[in-house]
């Protein structure tokens, strides 16, 4: 957001504030600037719920009803040097939406900025990438992080939000997105599966895995899936030879497991539960993380 509004004008050369007040800031923020365009996941009208990506209506005109991204291209930028479109996020570009984007890529339009944004960028189309130039943006500060989330749950209790500082990883969104799954509970849980003798671990695992299999409990389950690739990736960052090694090999393991688990409909209790043993793992460094129960 700020790099687009820094190249729709409005800002010098060598800073990217912008004041609120500012012509361009209003008009970004009305979503109403004639330079600046957002791609993301529309609503279907006649459903009334969200797509399940973004469309290749949304770049040729298909629809009468959406404006696609062609008809932005009939004209030279009006209120700037550089017209900017973000798609938020490329992640969830369709097959042919992928490729109607990557034409974008391939004849750019004079004087267009594309911003895609990527939470995966090695699942896009090879091609996509090969264009693009990386930006990386570093995550926030813990201070920053809880700032944001005690502005936006000014009710939620000391103890839940540390929860959630802790798992956002620099991200206010993941911090927001875990809001409503007493995170504090998980890491609880997470904490004592992490110490547990082996013996103990198995039991333990089932037991949090079947509190998450039921319906109610899906909003919890979906945060599981994201608390634990994060939950295992911190703890790797303080080991070193073997041991890092190996809960590397866990974490790539529980990564690729809650990347699928809702995508391909696998039975919440079993993912849980593997999940919960690759957790486990991190207690005992001789045990191999490939010996972990398979999801058929």
């Amino acid at each position: 957001w700020v790099l687009a509004r820094a190249a729709s004008g409005g800002v010098s050369d060598d800073a990217f504030d912008l004041d609120p007040d500012h012509p361009t800031a209003r008009l970004l923020a009305a979503g109403s600037h004639l330079d600046y365009r957002l791609v993301e996941i529309l609503e279907n009208p006649r459903t009334k719920k969200m797509r399940p990506g973004i469309a290749l209506d949304q770049f040729v005109r298909r629809d009468p009803d959406i404006q696609p991204l062609s008809s932005v291209f009939q004209t030279t930028p009006a209120l700037s040097d550089w017209r900017v479109i973000v798609v938020d996020a490329a992640d969830d570009l369709n097959r042919s939406a992928a490729n109607a984007f990557l034409k974008n890529l391939e004849e750019p339009p004079p004087n267009t900025l594309f911003l895609a944004v990527s939470h995966s960028p090695g699942r896009l189309l090879p091609t996509i990438r090969s264009r693009c130039r990386v930006i990386r943006f570093q995550p926030l500060g813990d201070p920053e992080v809880e700032a944001v989330i005690a502005r936006l749950l000014p009710d939620l209790p000391a103890a839940e939000r540390a929860a959630l500082v802790a798992t956002a990883d620099g991200s206010p969104g993941r911090g927001m997105q875990l809001a409503n799954a007493n995170i504090a509970g998980l890491m609880a849980d997470l904490d004592a599966l992490a110490a547990a003798p082996a013996a103990m671990a198995v039991s333990r695992a089932l037991a949090l895995a079947r509190s998450l299999s039921s319906k109610a409990a899906t909003p919890r389950y979906e945060a599981y899936l994201g608390l634990v690739p994060a939950y295992i990736a911190a703890a790797s960052r303080t080991r070193g030879g073997a041991r890092l090694a190996q809960s590397l090999a866990l974490w790539e393991r529980a990564n690729a497991l809650a990347a699928s688990a809702l995508a391909l409909s696998l039975d919440p209790q079993s993912v849980a539960f593997e999940l919960a043993e690759l957790v486990a793992g991190l207690a005992t460094p001789s045990r191999n993380p490939l010996e972990a129960h398979e999801i058929a």
